[in-house]
């Protein structure tokens, strides 16, 4: 079988709901990143391009069901390139990259573009259709940004809490005290702020320009406080609980954001192709599910999986990157691992940078890369939970690590 590897990434920065990017559709997001990597490959031929995988959760409004296939037209890819929309919710992203890596392994593609994108500013809300033309019961809107949503009755009432609440029974059943989890926020923005101030990002990213209802750029995340201490956190009122027994806050759990990344997946024959040598080689891959109001300690049997599969254990592991969905969720899987905290996340994570389901999945990809090329350490883990039960993992191997 072929090898399949990562040759580049870049994402834009992440906008707040309502922030910088919420006047931008998700389909020109998309299209952005698209042209960024076709314009980083200057001696491709675009009609190479096997495969265009884009992740989506939401698909509900401006994505027009299948935002792959738009934000290729949009980003002027030719007509011949195929397009194909995954939605696995918050890793929807990562999850277009493993289906593209398997494509890859088989011969059947040497070279796909796969990202994601969301726009939790714009996601509609949605009315459901009724069974007769005019009702005579009232009718309420669903929000699509995030969540359940037109729940179906038959699903037991356990599985279908908010991800918040789901959050406190999983630091409940984990021990995770409301400290833990502020300190370990305050560290995601710390090192968010230090890796854009070090110009970690500077090759990962690219600019948002203004659009003609908005004059802002935007350069650099918009949700990292880099003054973000946990005293300053445990001041925050708990959002999905109150009294003795609440801890999860705005502040130790991750933000609704715009954005949108992308990533070149391909074979060997895709350094020609490109017209550069690849980063890291994926080696190993995972998908797992469970309860679904556990839905954030999925990431620990995934990763598991993933690394027997690369042939590795987490004793070989120098870098991961976990996408923070919360603090206690991050908190709860690294304990599972056993794995030391100094090697995750340190270049900031989710709750500082965001978190727009689609696009996330190919940033902690991405990153994950650059990190192992920057360090030249071998082994590497990216991982995300995701609503309803279930995690994803992807094992990279830095083939010019030293040593």
């Amino acid at each position: 079988m072929n090898h399949a590897y990562v040759y580049d990434a870049v994402r834009t920065p992440f906008g707040k709901v309502g922030g910088a990017l919420s006047s931008h559709r998700p389909d020109d997001l998309a299209a952005l990143v698209v042209k960024t990597m076709v314009e980083r490959a200057p001696q491709l031929d675009a009609s190479k391009i096997d495969e265009v995988y884009f992740g989506n959760a939401n698909g509900a409004g401006e994505e027009n069901r299948n935002v792959a296939r738009m934000a290729t037209l949009l980003a002027g890819l030719p007509t011949s390139v195929p397009g194909s929309t995954i939605n696995r919710l918050c890793g929807s992203s990562l999850d277009a990259a493993m289906m593209a890596s398997r494509q890859i392994e088989v011969g059947e593609g040497d070279l796909l573009l796969v990202g994601g994108v969301e726009s939790m500013s714009r996601a509609p809300w949605v009315l459901p259709k009724t069974e007769r033309a005019f009702p005579m019961q009232d009718l309420k809107l669903a929000n699509t940004t995030l969540g359940w949503r037109l729940v179906n009755p038959e699903m037991p009432d356990a599985w279908t809490v908010s991800l918040g609440e789901a959050t406190e029974q999983l630091r409940e059943k984990h021990n995770i005290s409301r400290e833990d989890q502020d300190e370990f926020a305050a560290r995601s923005h710390q090192l968010a702020a230090k890796a854009w101030d070090e110009g970690k990002y500077d090759n990962l990213t690219v600019s948002v320009k203004p659009n003609t209802k908005r004059g802002v750029e935007l350069t650099r995340d918009e949700t990292v406080r880099a003054d973000s201490t946990a005293e300053t956190l445990s001041g925050l009122r708990t959002v999905f609980r109150t009294g003795e027994d609440a801890t999860v806050t705005a502040g130790n759990a991750s933000p609704m954001n715009d954005g949108a990344s992308a990533a070149w997946l391909g074979s060997e024959k895709g350094a020609d192709l490109l017209g550069s040598a690849p980063i890291a080689r994926i080696a190993g891959r995972g998908a797992a599910a469970n309860e679904p109001q556990f839905f954030g300690e999925a990431p620990v049997e995934a990763a598991n999986l993933a690394l027997k599969r690369a042939g590795i254990s987490w004793d070989d592991v120098a870098a991961v990157e976990l996408n923070e969905a919360f603090a206690a969720q991050s908190l709860a899987c690294l304990r599972q691992w056993g794995v030391d905290q100094s090697i995750v996340n340190t270049w900031g994570g989710a709750i500082a940078i965001g978190h727009p389901l689609g696009a996330s999945g190919t940033r902690v990809l991405g990153t994950l890369a650059r990190r192992l090329e920057e360090s030249g350490e071998r082994w590497g883990v990216a991982s995300l939970c995701i609503g309803v039960g279930q995690g994803l993992a992807v094992v990279l191997e830095n083939e010019n690590a030293k040593g």
